[in-house]
Protein backbone atom coordinates (compact mmCIF):
# COMPACT_ATOMS: atom_id res chain seq x y z
CA UNK A 1 0.00 0.00 0.00
CA UNK A 2 1.28 3.69 -0.82
CA UNK A 3 0.71 6.18 1.61
CA UNK A 4 0.59 9.90 0.22
CA UNK A 5 1.43 12.87 2.71
CA UNK A 6 0.61 16.24 1.31
CA UNK A 7 1.11 18.34 4.64
CA UNK A 8 4.75 19.35 3.91
CA UNK A 9 3.52 20.54 0.21
CA UNK A 10 4.93 23.28 -1.52
CA UNK A 11 3.41 24.75 -4.64
CA UNK A 12 6.27 25.83 -6.53
CA UNK A 13 4.95 26.92 -10.36
CA UNK A 14 1.14 27.41 -11.07
CA UNK A 15 0.03 28.68 -14.89
CA UNK A 16 -3.29 28.74 -15.96
CA UNK A 17 -4.38 28.53 -19.58
CA UNK A 18 -8.09 28.55 -21.10
CA UNK A 19 -9.53 25.48 -23.07
CA UNK A 20 -12.44 25.67 -25.10
CA UNK A 21 -14.00 22.79 -27.35
CA UNK A 22 -12.09 22.66 -30.45
CA UNK A 23 -14.99 21.36 -32.31
CA UNK A 24 -17.32 24.17 -31.87
CA UNK A 25 -14.68 26.21 -32.87
CA UNK A 26 -13.62 27.48 -29.36
CA UNK A 27 -10.49 29.05 -28.69
CA UNK A 28 -7.57 28.26 -27.03
CA UNK A 29 -6.23 30.94 -24.53
CA UNK A 30 -2.35 30.48 -23.99
CA UNK A 31 -0.89 32.50 -20.73
CA UNK A 32 2.62 33.51 -21.65
CA UNK A 33 3.18 34.46 -17.44
CA UNK A 34 2.56 32.29 -14.51
CA UNK A 35 -0.97 33.20 -12.67
CA UNK A 36 -0.86 35.76 -9.89
CA UNK A 37 -1.28 33.67 -6.17
CA UNK A 38 -2.69 36.13 -3.67
CA UNK A 39 -0.91 34.06 -0.28
CA UNK A 40 -3.98 34.11 1.82
CA UNK A 41 -5.73 32.05 -1.10
CA UNK A 42 -3.18 29.24 -1.00
CA UNK A 43 -4.39 27.15 1.39
CA UNK A 44 -7.86 27.19 -0.42
CA UNK A 45 -6.06 26.31 -3.85
CA UNK A 46 -4.46 23.51 -2.71
CA UNK A 47 -7.75 21.80 -0.89
CA UNK A 48 -9.12 21.98 -4.40
CA UNK A 49 -6.34 20.67 -6.22
CA UNK A 50 -5.33 17.58 -3.56
CA UNK A 51 -8.69 16.60 -1.29
CA UNK A 52 -10.33 15.13 -4.11
CA UNK A 53 -7.98 12.39 -4.35
CA UNK A 54 -8.67 8.62 -4.19
CA UNK A 55 -4.50 7.72 -2.67
CA UNK A 56 -5.21 4.22 -3.14
CA UNK A 57 -5.95 4.04 -6.48
CA UNK A 58 -2.85 4.45 -9.28
CA UNK A 59 -2.26 4.68 -12.84
CA UNK A 60 0.71 5.00 -14.68
CA UNK A 61 1.07 6.80 -18.48
CA UNK A 62 0.36 4.03 -21.50
CA UNK A 63 0.58 3.64 -24.63
CA UNK A 64 -0.54 1.13 -26.99
CA UNK A 65 2.53 0.65 -29.27
CA UNK A 66 5.43 2.39 -27.34
CA UNK A 67 5.32 4.03 -23.68
CA UNK A 68 7.52 7.08 -25.49
CA UNK A 69 5.19 7.82 -27.69
CA UNK A 70 2.62 8.65 -24.91
CA UNK A 71 2.42 12.99 -25.77
CA UNK A 72 1.92 13.70 -21.97
CA UNK A 73 4.83 10.86 -20.59
CA UNK A 74 7.42 13.01 -22.29
CA UNK A 75 6.34 16.49 -21.50
CA UNK A 76 6.18 15.64 -17.61
CA UNK A 77 9.77 13.95 -18.55
CA UNK A 78 11.12 17.91 -19.54
CA UNK A 79 9.29 19.56 -17.03
CA UNK A 80 10.63 16.91 -14.15
CA UNK A 81 13.94 17.46 -15.54
CA UNK A 82 15.41 20.22 -13.47
CA UNK A 83 11.71 21.98 -14.01
CA UNK A 84 13.05 23.57 -17.77
CA UNK A 85 10.69 25.53 -19.47
CA UNK A 86 7.63 24.95 -17.28
CA UNK A 87 5.74 27.80 -18.86
CA UNK A 88 6.49 26.35 -22.39
CA UNK A 89 5.94 22.98 -21.61
CA UNK A 90 2.48 23.74 -19.50
CA UNK A 91 1.73 25.61 -23.19
CA UNK A 92 2.43 22.38 -25.00
CA UNK A 93 0.06 20.34 -22.32
CA UNK A 94 -2.58 22.81 -22.81
CA UNK A 95 -2.25 22.64 -26.75
CA UNK A 96 -2.62 18.89 -26.77
CA UNK A 97 -5.56 18.57 -24.37
CA UNK A 98 -7.34 21.15 -26.77
CA UNK A 99 -6.96 18.64 -29.64
CA UNK A 100 -8.78 16.27 -28.06
CA UNK A 101 -11.51 18.45 -26.92
CA UNK A 102 -13.29 16.99 -30.06
CA UNK A 103 -16.82 15.72 -28.35
CA UNK A 104 -19.75 18.10 -28.42
CA UNK A 105 -20.51 17.78 -24.41
CA UNK A 106 -17.32 18.74 -23.59
CA UNK A 107 -16.89 21.70 -21.98
CA UNK A 108 -14.39 24.80 -21.78
CA UNK A 109 -12.63 25.65 -18.65
CA UNK A 110 -9.61 26.85 -17.32
CA UNK A 111 -6.67 24.12 -17.12
CA UNK A 112 -4.08 25.00 -14.07
CA UNK A 113 -1.03 23.35 -14.21
CA UNK A 114 1.08 23.07 -11.69
CA UNK A 115 4.65 22.08 -10.25
CA UNK A 116 4.68 20.69 -6.64
CA UNK A 117 7.63 20.00 -3.92
CA UNK A 118 7.75 18.36 -1.24
CA UNK A 119 5.28 14.91 -1.47
CA UNK A 120 5.55 12.08 0.84
CA UNK A 121 5.01 8.63 -1.07
CA UNK A 122 5.63 6.07 1.97
CA UNK A 123 9.48 7.05 2.40
CA UNK A 124 10.28 8.51 -0.56
CA UNK A 125 10.35 12.77 -1.10
CA UNK A 126 9.21 13.48 -4.39
CA UNK A 127 7.69 16.16 -6.92
CA UNK A 128 4.71 16.39 -8.57
CA UNK A 129 3.22 17.50 -11.69
CA UNK A 130 -0.69 18.62 -11.11
CA UNK A 131 -3.01 18.86 -14.28
CA UNK A 132 -6.62 20.32 -13.41
CA UNK A 133 -8.90 21.09 -15.47
CA UNK A 134 -12.35 23.26 -14.43
CA UNK A 135 -15.15 23.61 -15.98
CA UNK A 136 -18.03 24.02 -13.50
CA UNK A 137 -18.77 27.53 -12.60
CA UNK A 138 -20.97 27.98 -10.02
CA UNK A 139 -22.64 31.66 -8.42
CA UNK A 140 -21.62 32.92 -5.05
CA UNK A 141 -22.98 35.90 -3.03
CA UNK A 142 -20.91 38.15 -1.76
CA UNK A 143 -21.96 40.93 1.16
CA UNK A 144 -20.09 44.12 1.71
CA UNK A 145 -20.41 46.12 5.11
CA UNK A 146 -20.47 49.90 4.60
CA UNK A 147 -21.30 52.34 7.37
CA UNK A 148 -25.16 51.99 7.48
CA UNK A 149 -25.88 48.56 5.01
CA UNK A 150 -24.19 46.07 3.32
CA UNK A 151 -24.17 45.81 -0.24
CA UNK A 152 -24.97 42.42 -1.65
CA UNK A 153 -23.49 40.76 -5.27
CA UNK A 154 -22.47 38.10 -6.79
CA UNK A 155 -19.59 36.55 -8.88
CA UNK A 156 -18.62 33.50 -10.46
CA UNK A 157 -16.23 30.66 -9.43
CA UNK A 158 -15.24 26.95 -8.84
CA UNK A 159 -16.58 24.74 -5.53
CA UNK A 160 -13.08 23.90 -3.73
CA UNK A 161 -14.56 20.36 -2.93
CA UNK A 162 -15.81 19.68 -6.33
CA UNK A 163 -12.61 19.33 -8.90
CA UNK A 164 -14.08 18.63 -12.60
CA UNK A 165 -10.93 16.55 -13.83
CA UNK A 166 -7.32 16.18 -12.64
CA UNK A 167 -4.56 13.81 -12.35
CA UNK A 168 -0.99 14.20 -10.16
CA UNK A 169 1.64 13.28 -11.55
CA UNK A 170 4.64 11.80 -8.61
CA UNK A 171 7.79 11.91 -10.04
CA UNK A 172 8.30 8.25 -9.27
CA UNK A 173 8.95 4.73 -11.62
CA UNK A 174 9.65 7.15 -14.50
CA UNK A 175 10.17 4.22 -16.38
CA UNK A 176 7.37 2.19 -15.82
CA UNK A 177 5.12 5.30 -16.83
CA UNK A 178 5.13 7.42 -13.10
CA UNK A 179 2.49 7.32 -10.22
CA UNK A 180 -0.53 8.91 -10.94
CA UNK A 181 -3.49 9.80 -9.66
CA UNK A 182 -6.75 10.82 -11.60
CA UNK A 183 -9.82 11.54 -11.23
CA UNK A 184 -12.90 12.54 -13.43
CA UNK A 185 -16.39 14.05 -12.24
CA UNK A 186 -17.91 12.71 -15.52
CA UNK A 187 -15.89 9.40 -15.47
CA UNK A 188 -19.09 7.63 -16.15
CA UNK A 189 -20.31 9.59 -19.08
CA UNK A 190 -19.06 9.21 -22.97
CA UNK A 191 -17.46 12.95 -23.09
CA UNK A 192 -15.46 12.22 -20.57
CA UNK A 193 -13.15 9.40 -21.99
CA UNK A 194 -11.31 11.49 -23.64
CA UNK A 195 -9.36 12.90 -20.56
CA UNK A 196 -8.40 9.69 -19.27
CA UNK A 197 -7.95 7.46 -22.31
CA UNK A 198 -7.53 9.59 -25.03
CA UNK A 199 -5.52 13.20 -23.60
CA UNK A 200 -3.16 10.98 -20.45
CA UNK A 201 -3.78 7.31 -21.96
CA UNK A 202 -3.69 5.89 -18.47
CA UNK A 203 -3.77 2.55 -17.46
CA UNK A 204 -4.61 1.66 -13.82
CA UNK A 205 -1.05 0.20 -11.72
CA UNK A 206 -1.60 -3.83 -11.21
CA UNK A 207 -1.37 -3.71 -7.16
CA UNK A 208 -3.41 -5.17 -4.55
CA UNK A 209 -6.24 -2.00 -4.80
CA UNK A 210 -6.83 -2.49 -8.23
CA UNK A 211 -7.62 -6.36 -8.14
CA UNK A 212 -9.72 -6.39 -5.00
CA UNK A 213 -11.53 -3.84 -6.59
CA UNK A 214 -12.27 -4.94 -10.08
CA UNK A 215 -13.28 -8.60 -8.60
CA UNK A 216 -15.68 -7.51 -6.50
CA UNK A 217 -16.97 -5.21 -8.78
CA UNK A 218 -16.84 -8.54 -11.49
CA UNK A 219 -18.80 -10.63 -8.21
CA UNK A 220 -21.27 -7.93 -7.57
CA UNK A 221 -22.47 -7.97 -11.48
CA UNK A 222 -22.46 -11.96 -11.93
CA UNK A 223 -24.62 -11.54 -8.94
CA UNK A 224 -26.82 -9.09 -9.43
CA UNK A 225 -27.03 -9.61 -13.45
CA UNK A 226 -26.17 -12.82 -14.62
CA UNK A 227 -26.83 -15.29 -11.74
CA UNK A 228 -30.76 -14.91 -11.15
CA UNK A 229 -31.65 -15.43 -14.68
CA UNK A 230 -29.45 -19.00 -14.92
CA UNK A 231 -30.54 -20.23 -11.91
CA UNK A 232 -34.38 -18.41 -11.17
CA UNK A 233 -32.37 -17.04 -7.48
CA UNK A 234 -34.58 -15.62 -4.92
CA UNK A 235 -33.55 -12.11 -3.71
CA UNK A 236 -33.15 -13.75 -0.31
CA UNK A 237 -30.17 -16.15 -2.41
CA UNK A 238 -28.66 -13.29 -4.01
CA UNK A 239 -28.39 -10.90 -0.59
CA UNK A 240 -26.77 -14.28 0.83
CA UNK A 241 -24.26 -14.61 -2.17
CA UNK A 242 -23.33 -10.80 -1.49
CA UNK A 243 -22.99 -11.12 1.95
CA UNK A 244 -20.84 -14.15 1.72
CA UNK A 245 -18.46 -12.14 -0.61
CA UNK A 246 -17.68 -9.18 1.07
CA UNK A 247 -17.58 -10.90 4.20
CA UNK A 248 -14.49 -13.05 2.49
CA UNK A 249 -12.78 -10.41 1.72
CA UNK A 250 -13.25 -8.88 5.44
CA UNK A 251 -11.87 -11.41 6.99
CA UNK A 252 -9.24 -12.59 4.98
CA UNK A 253 -5.46 -10.89 3.87
CA UNK A 254 -4.92 -12.81 1.36
CA UNK A 255 -6.95 -13.93 -2.00
CA UNK A 256 -7.43 -17.20 -3.45
CA UNK A 257 -9.65 -17.55 -6.77
CA UNK A 258 -10.13 -21.18 -5.76
CA UNK A 259 -11.06 -20.80 -2.30
CA UNK A 260 -13.23 -17.32 -2.73
CA UNK A 261 -15.14 -19.46 -5.68
CA UNK A 262 -15.41 -22.79 -3.02
CA UNK A 263 -16.62 -20.66 0.34
CA UNK A 264 -19.05 -18.21 -1.78
CA UNK A 265 -20.43 -20.27 -4.93
CA UNK A 266 -20.29 -24.28 -3.31
CA UNK A 267 -22.18 -25.33 -6.25
CA UNK A 268 -19.85 -26.82 -8.96
CA UNK A 269 -22.30 -25.96 -11.73
CA UNK A 270 -22.50 -21.65 -10.23
CA UNK A 271 -18.85 -22.14 -9.96
CA UNK A 272 -17.87 -22.97 -13.84
CA UNK A 273 -20.99 -19.99 -14.77
CA UNK A 274 -18.69 -17.47 -12.53
CA UNK A 275 -15.65 -18.50 -14.39
CA UNK A 276 -17.19 -18.66 -18.14
CA UNK A 277 -19.04 -14.85 -16.73
CA UNK A 278 -15.31 -13.41 -15.18
CA UNK A 279 -13.55 -14.52 -18.39
CA UNK A 280 -15.84 -12.40 -20.44
CA UNK A 281 -16.05 -9.46 -18.39
CA UNK A 282 -12.24 -9.19 -18.06
CA UNK A 283 -12.10 -9.32 -21.85
CA UNK A 284 -14.30 -6.96 -22.21
CA UNK A 285 -13.67 -4.16 -19.94
CA UNK A 286 -9.57 -5.46 -20.60
CA UNK A 287 -8.70 -5.97 -17.15
CA UNK A 288 -6.31 -8.14 -15.86
CA UNK A 289 -6.78 -10.03 -12.54
CA UNK A 290 -4.43 -12.41 -10.69
CA UNK A 291 -5.57 -15.47 -9.45
CA UNK A 292 -4.17 -14.72 -5.77
CA UNK A 293 -3.16 -11.49 -4.20
CA UNK A 294 -2.87 -9.42 -0.85
CA UNK A 295 -6.21 -7.87 0.16
CA UNK A 296 -6.64 -4.21 -0.23
CA UNK A 297 -8.66 -2.62 3.23
CA UNK A 298 -9.08 0.09 1.21
CA UNK A 299 -11.15 -1.08 -1.68
CA UNK A 300 -13.18 -3.11 0.52
CA UNK A 301 -14.39 -0.71 2.11
CA UNK A 302 -15.13 1.61 -1.17
CA UNK A 303 -17.17 -1.65 -3.00
CA UNK A 304 -18.92 -2.61 0.16
CA UNK A 305 -21.15 0.43 0.32
CA UNK A 306 -22.29 -1.05 -2.97
CA UNK A 307 -23.17 -4.49 -1.76
CA UNK A 308 -26.24 -4.09 -0.12
CA UNK A 309 -28.33 -6.77 0.71
CA UNK A 310 -32.08 -5.68 0.57
CA UNK A 311 -35.30 -6.91 -0.67
CA UNK A 312 -37.66 -4.29 -1.77
CA UNK A 313 -41.29 -5.94 -1.20
CA UNK A 314 -43.65 -3.71 -3.51
CA UNK A 315 -43.91 -0.29 -2.04
CA UNK A 316 -43.97 -0.81 1.78
CA UNK A 317 -41.40 -2.79 3.01
CA UNK A 318 -37.37 -3.30 2.99
CA UNK A 319 -36.10 -6.23 4.33
CA UNK A 320 -32.14 -5.47 5.26
CA UNK A 321 -30.21 -8.89 5.35
CA UNK A 322 -26.76 -9.21 6.79
CA UNK A 323 -26.05 -12.46 7.20
CA UNK A 324 -27.23 -16.16 7.93
CA UNK A 325 -29.34 -16.81 5.24
CA UNK A 326 -31.37 -19.67 7.23
CA UNK A 327 -33.26 -17.08 9.67
CA UNK A 328 -35.38 -16.04 6.52
CA UNK A 329 -38.35 -18.44 4.40
CA UNK A 330 -40.05 -17.67 1.42
CA UNK A 331 -43.31 -18.49 1.16
CA UNK A 332 -46.50 -18.49 -1.09
CA UNK A 333 -50.03 -17.87 0.61
CA UNK A 334 -52.55 -20.14 -1.39
CA UNK A 335 -55.44 -17.91 0.29
CA UNK A 336 -54.66 -14.53 -0.46
CA UNK A 337 -52.43 -15.32 -3.50
CA UNK A 338 -49.40 -12.73 -2.11
CA UNK A 339 -45.94 -14.20 -1.15
CA UNK A 340 -44.64 -13.47 2.06
CA UNK A 341 -41.13 -13.68 4.02
CA UNK A 342 -41.07 -15.59 7.64
CA UNK A 343 -38.00 -14.12 9.70
CA UNK A 344 -37.03 -15.06 12.94
CA UNK A 345 -34.92 -13.21 15.41
CA UNK A 346 -33.54 -14.12 19.07
CA UNK A 347 -33.94 -10.29 20.25
CA UNK A 348 -35.77 -7.35 19.32
CA UNK A 349 -33.64 -3.74 19.13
Amino acid sequence: MISVDFTQVVLKNLITHHIGNKLRDDQIKLSAEESELKPDTLDFLLKYFLQPFNTQEFYEFSHSVSLEMNEVYQLANKIFSKNKNFIKNSQNIATLLYEYSLHPKIKAGELNIVFFSNIKLNDDTVNAIGIFKSESSIPYLKMKSSKNQYSISHDFGFEIKAMDKGCLVFNLDAEKGYKILNIDSLNKSEDAQYWKKDFLKLSPVQNEYHFTNNFLKLTKQYIISSLPEEQNLSAADQADLLNRSVKYFKENETFNVTEFQNEVFQDTEIIKSFQDFGSSYLNENNINIADSFEISSQAVKKQARAFKSVIKLDKNFHIYIHGNREMIEQGYDEKTGRKFYKIYFDNEF
